[in-house]
């Protein structure tokens, strides 16, 4: 099915920087809305139920699974994310552009669902800085990075499967490429008849 809106999912390793990247899109972009997944682990930092994530209980999680409610769902890190396919859908048919932030398998599962959507991934510009990024953050413990790292061998190997691949090294020039993709698909063919349908039938075209 074809929306007004397109979906952009946005994929990498733990300490890349995505989601300081989407959230700086979101502000000097208001047509971006997120999309926000359900989790079955714990809040971290400042986070809120309802903006980062929707935190619920496996029993809950497993209710959604069985009633289809998850686009996608996968186990990262030893917890449970869902997408929910009814929340995605809501927004592109209002003509919002949409963006998810997820590991790699769900972007590729999303991808399979939503023929239009655009994946993005993203890359540190080496393994020594990813480290830093992950103990700055302060927020795991030793034996937790390790296994982000560990992890992020995994994902990044998958980048290829990607349509755009962004190198978060300066974080401006990161910003300005996320812009570009999102710009650029708008202004697509397919993209312009859906979003422009009425202008497109006007013109007999």
């Amino acid at each position: 099915m074809d929306y007004p809106g397109n979906l952009f999912v946005v994929a990498a390793p733990s300490g890349a920087g995505k989601s300081s990247l989407v959230k700086a899109l979101m502000e000097v972009d208001s047509h971006v809305q997120p999309s926000v997944s359900h989790t079955t682990r714990a809040p971290r930092g400042q986070e809120k139920h309802g903006r980062e994530y929707f935190f619920v209980s496996d029993a809950e999680f497993d209710a959604m699974v069985q009633s289809s409610a998850f686009v996608e769902w996968a186990h990262v890190h030893n917890h449970r994310y869902g997408t929910s396919k009814k929340a995605i859908e809501e927004r592109m048919n209002h003509g919002a552009d949409v963006v998810l932030e997820i590991d790699y398998q769900g972007a590729l599962q999303i991808k399979q669902v939503f023929s239009n959507a655009v994946t993005i991934f993203i890359l540190p510009p080496s393994w020594e800085e990813l480290r830093q990024r992950l103990e700055r953050r302060g927020e795991d413990s030793a034996t937790v990075i390790e296994v982000r790292l560990q992890n992020a061998a995994i994902e990044m190997a998958q980048a290829s499967q990607f349509d755009f691949v962004i190198i978060n090294e300066v974080f401006d020039r990161a910003v300005f490429d996320m812009k570009s993709i999102v710009h650029a698909q708008r202004l697509k063919y397919l993209a312009q008849r859906r979003a422009r349908a009425d202008t497109f039938n006007a013109l007999h075209i």
